[in-house]
């Protein structure tokens, strides 16, 4: 590991962390939301990364959505968050127990606004709850429907049906959102080359309807020309 990169490490391991522990004094979606994109903000620019939205207008600000996106590198909340950062869209993410006990991401993400998806359990009742509670507040959902990064050669991997469940239940119209970037290509390039300025382009798609019966993956390939 080059001196940048551990440079590069322990601040975003600082960084997180101190963010995390400013999250968990606050209870206001919106003011959250800020501070998420404050995070974001201040994290990709040492990164040297700018962020590119295409279609920013089919946002309708203050509505509720399952937003879903594909998934390929750890930075992708924070592209999501800056695709969002121009409405009033408030979401909590659907998170891995991993995460919630991860030393590096724990405590942003118990803090920041997420709810556990424990696949450990065998009844998944309790977290459809959780997502029905949080829904009624007002809040979105964030979701990457492939269920984990997809380290593959492929553009994208196989959807979970979880995510349709959530639009369902929650009645939510789904928003697809597509990181066209590969982020975790593009973090490296942050992580080994200290000098190069990079830009991430994530486009917003068309709006779904919770009822809609069509293949969702195969309306999404298409949306984006995948």
């Amino acid at each position: 590991m080059n001196f940048h990169k551990i440079k590069l490490a322990t601040y975003a391991l600082f960084l997180t962390n101190y963010y995390g522990f400013r999250l968990k004094k606050i209870a206001e979606p919106l003011e959250k939301k800020r501070v998420r994109l404050e995070y974001a903000q201040r994290l990709l620019k040492k990164l040297k990364i700018s962020v590119e939205v295409k279609n920013r207008e089919k946002l309708i600000d203050d509505k509720q959505y399952l937003l879903i996106s594909n998934h390929r590198g750890i930075i992708d909340p924070l592209i999501v968050e800056l695709a969002l950062e121009k409405s009033n869209i408030f979401g909590l993410w659907i998170s891995k127990k991993e995460l919630y006990n991860s030393p590096f991401f724990g405590v942003f993400v118990r803090n920041g606004g997420a709810v556990l998806l424990d696949r450990e359990k065998s009844q998944m009742g309790g977290f459809f709850s959780d997502v029905k509670v949080e829904v009624k507040k007002g809040s979105s959902i964030f979701i990457f429907p492939e269920g984990t990064r997809n380290k593959s050669e492929e553009s994208l991997i196989e959807f979970k049906e979880g995510f349709r469940i959530i639009a369902l239940k929650n009645r939510l119209p789904i928003l697809p959102v597509y990181i066209r970037t590969h982020t975790d290509k593009a973090l490296g390039t942050s992580l080994n080359k200290k000098n190069v300025e990079q830009t991430i382009s994530i486009e917003i798609g068309d709006e779904i309807d919770y009822k809609d019966k069509r293949n969702i993956q195969e309306l999404y390939k298409e949306m984006f020309n995948i």
